[in-house]
């Protein structure tokens, strides 16, 4: 082989595999302890929604409720539980204490709560409770009456931002090199997908037992059964592969130097939501930035929950709502993963920034509108439906599915590679702190704020049905808001480059090379 092609060679293979060797031993564990994570991720979210949409007297509706009354006030209280632990434990310690008690709760809950449910659910109070209050507010009702499932909702939730964010991420950034990261964060990306390949096709198997079970036996506590114990044995995978880690990873002084972290580091400010607010309107670059962020969580919380809302008229048995749910994760990883390899990258490189930036957006807008449509005219639409061969309420599913699944491969491929771009041509101290002030806003008022207004407008109006054209509304009001600041940013990115980088020609094409610095961290 000529040195031309060995050199053409050994570029391709940087390009897809840019790791050495002799860094498989701490390559390989942490994507395996990232795939275990993501694989409870996955079946612990699609098990939750099942059974709050699917519940006795519940429905989609119930979940604005949860993430504001449940899911919120319990993470602010499990990080001040964390922040207690770490004052007094090893980090190792902390980490084995978390995740056992995560295990602890899932196995209580499938050998206790879930059979003996009819006997903790206060059933009676609650129909005394929604023939007494107006009906906006069922889904509140339905928390009370479903509370066992509720619990299971939040401490499901908690297991995306503890495990994933917290304990993986936390535990990745203190024992990885920013030489490493550059190669090894984007791979940790593609590890968490592949698990939901896995995972998708585990609860669908889990999921579709009825034919297989004799009369009287219930086909969804079986089915739970298989799900929690796969989630228990890969959380003792967990805990086994972060041991080995520590053990035989973080002993090698070619994978870690315990001196490295205690070299003094410029710490990442903490601000107060006020102080977070006064910062954000000091920059119109970071503002703009900001309403990036916000304008995904409030988006893709309104779409879910009125899809959410379809899907369980379309799927009211949870072992089909479970089936369908292991379909839509397998479609989710397939499509991510593709994304992510061919054509996140090639899109920045070829079209420039401001063009990846919006792709998201658009995506929403674009596959929106379809789904809006479906749900608000089907009536309307007979004889298209007619022709296509199903029914109105199968094409909203369908539609929901393709918007759910495009969205987020989109954020991971393109949405979170060029928020991190955008950091880089800012100066060190609006960097810093413009950051700090983003993830405080931006976590807060992203994750909460669809949430908040599906809420009020179940409240005002009574069902998901009812709210469905003013969701639309919202939706497409705040896709345009971010459209507007999308292209704002753009050009004040573009024009930072330019002057940090005269020679770059078109600047944000070349700018998007560092796009490989931005790691892909998958979150709910």
């Amino acid at each position: 082989m000529s040195q031309t092609k060995q050199a053409e060679f050994g570029k391709w293979r940087s390009f897809f595999w840019p790791v050495h060797a002799y860094e498989l031993k701490k390559l390989i564990p942490m994507l395996m302890l990232f795939f275990f994570i993501n694989f409870n991720y996955t079946i612990l979210r699609d098990t939750k929604d099942t059974l709050i949409v699917t519940a006795p007297g519940s429905g989609a509706e119930a979940i604005p409720f949860l993430k504001v009354w449940g899911v919120l006030p319990m993470a602010v209280l499990f990080m001040i539980i964390y922040a207690k632990l770490s004052n007094s434990f090893s980090k190792q310690k902390v980490f084995y204490t978390l995740i056992s008690s995560f295990l602890a709760f899932f196995a209580l809950f499938v050998l206790v709560l879930y059979p003996c449910r009819d006997a903790l659910h206060p059933t009676d109070l609650a129909d005394r409770l929604q023939a007494a209050l107006p009906a906006g507010f069922a889904g509140l009702v339905a928390i009370f009456r479903n509370w066992t499932y509720a619990l299971f909702y939040v401490m499901s939730e908690l297991w995306g931002s503890v495990a994933t964010s917290l304990l993986f991420w936390g535990f990745a950034n203190d024992i990885t090199r920013v030489s490493e990261s550059k190669r090894f964060y984007a791979m940790f990306g593609l590890g968490a997908n592949l698990a939901m390949l896995v995972s998708g096709p585990a609860i669908v198997f889990f999921s579709d037992v009825r034919s297989f079970l004799p009369a009287g036996v219930d086909p969804w506590q079986y089915s739970l059964n298989y799900m929690m114990l796969a989630v228990i044995v890969s959380g003792l995978l967990i805990i086994s592969i972060y041991y080995w880690i520590n053990k035989n990873v973080l002993t090698d002084s070619r994978f870690f130097d315990p001196a490295e972290t205690k070299k003094a580091k410029k710490e990442k400010p903490k601000l107060s939501l006020k102080e977070s607010f006064a910062y954000l309107f000091k920059s119109k670059y970071v503002l703009c930035l900001a309403i990036l962020v916000i304008s995904y969580g409030i988006a893709i919380q309104l779409v879910e929950v009125t899809w959410k809302g379809q899907l369980k008229l379309q799927y009211p048995n949870p072992n089909d709502y479970s089936t369908f749910m292991g379909y839509f994760s397998t479609a989710t990883g397939l499509t991510t993963i593709f994304m992510m390899l061919f054509i996140g990258g090639n899109v920045i490189r070829k079209f420039g920034w401001t063009f990846g930036a919006l792709v998201t957006p658009v995506v929403l807008l674009v596959t929106g509108v379809g789904f809006f449509s479906f749900v608000i005219f089907r009536d309307n639409l007979s004889g298209f439906v007619a022709m296509m061969g199903t029914s109105p309420l199968m094409l909203a599913v369908i539609f929901g599915m393709v918007q759910n699944i495009m969205s987020k491969s989109a954020k991971y491929s393109l949405f979170d590679p060029t928020k991190e771009m955008a950091y880089i041509p800012l100066d060190q101290e609006i960097k810093v702190k413009g950051k700090a002030a983003i993830d405080v806003v931006g976590a807060r008022f992203g994750k909460s704020g669809g949430a908040i207004i599906n809420q009020g407008l179940i409240v005002a109006l009574g069902s998901l049905t009812l709210i469905t054209p003013y969701v639309a509304a919202i939706l497409f009001a705040i896709i345009f808001a971010w459209l507007f600041a999308g292209r704002s940013l753009g050009k004040q990115f573009a024009r930072l480059t330019s002057d940090k980088d005269p020679q770059a020609k078109p600047v944000e094409e070349k700018a998007s090379s560092s796009s490989e610095t931005a790691s892909v961290k998958i979150t709910t």
